[in-house]
């Protein structure tokens, strides 16, 4: 589909929330144009996605105890970013360009939790550097909730997709921005960036929003099961 314009790119996105959509997903149709015209393979788009999170993630990691610690959490704010810019583009990519394979989504999943693993790493690392009192259990919950966007988001797919609240109006987008990935990682660059002590308190909040959000789609889904 060589003819194929920046917005047939953006018509196949995968939604992914109010911020997502006008923003990551509008930058990735860009990138997914971009790298048709030049004959680059959606899992390079994902492999250019894990390298440059995990290189801002290790680079919070190593300097969590910084000051001051704008600067690298200016970094890691735009890195992330883009790379969830590519990380929209190689579906994009795939789906317009007819290279999407088995192969190339067991990578993207892969990638994706690599890149999440150590996003997760790099809020606790901030979090127990300016609060060495953390509990341990925080830092498991955490990453442990973490983890239920990425299953909840590879299931809403084939015969398992299912949502609990189906309504798109803009007062329900705005709430679910606690659950759109690119509305969080900029929230977590912003609060790395002016004000990395409260960390711990991203910690708290996630924990809970995740945590129930994980309880409210096993009781859905055992609803369904059980009707």
């Amino acid at each position: 589909m060589q003819s194929a314009r920046v917005s047939d790119f953006y018509s196949t996105n995968r939604g992914g929330g109010l911020y997502s959509e006008a923003i990551s997903q509008r930058v990735g149709a860009v990138i997914a144009y971009a790298s048709h015209r030049l004959g680059i393979a959606p899992t390079a788009l994902t492999l250019i996605n894990l390298l440059l999170v995990l290189g801002a993630s290790v680079l919070v990691i190593a300097r969590a105890d910084a000051t001051p610690f704008w600067v690298i959490g200016l970094i890691a704010l735009v890195a992330w970013q883009i790379g969830y810019a590519f990380d929209c583009a190689d579906g994009q990519l795939a789906r317009v360009s007819g290279r999407a394979s088995a192969a190339g989504g067991r990578v993207d999943v892969l990638a994706d939790v690599a890149a999440q693993i150590s996003l997760v790493t790099a809020v606790a690392a901030v979090a127990v550097a300016h609060h060495p009192a953390t509990p341990v259990w925080l830092v498991g919950a955490f990453a442990g909730t973490w983890m239920v966007n990425l299953v909840t988001s590879v299931m809403q797919s084939g015969a398992q997709a299912a949502s609990m609240v189906t309504s798109r109006s803009l007062p329900v987008r705005l709430v679910k921005l606690v659950r759109d990935y690119g509305a969080v990682i900029l929230a977590i660059g912003l609060v790395l960036t002016l004000a990395p002590a409260w960390s711990l308190y991203l910690m708290w909040f996630f924990t809970a929003v995740n945590g129930l959000f994980l309880l409210a789609s096993i009781a859905f889904s055992a609803r369904a099961s059980l009707r």
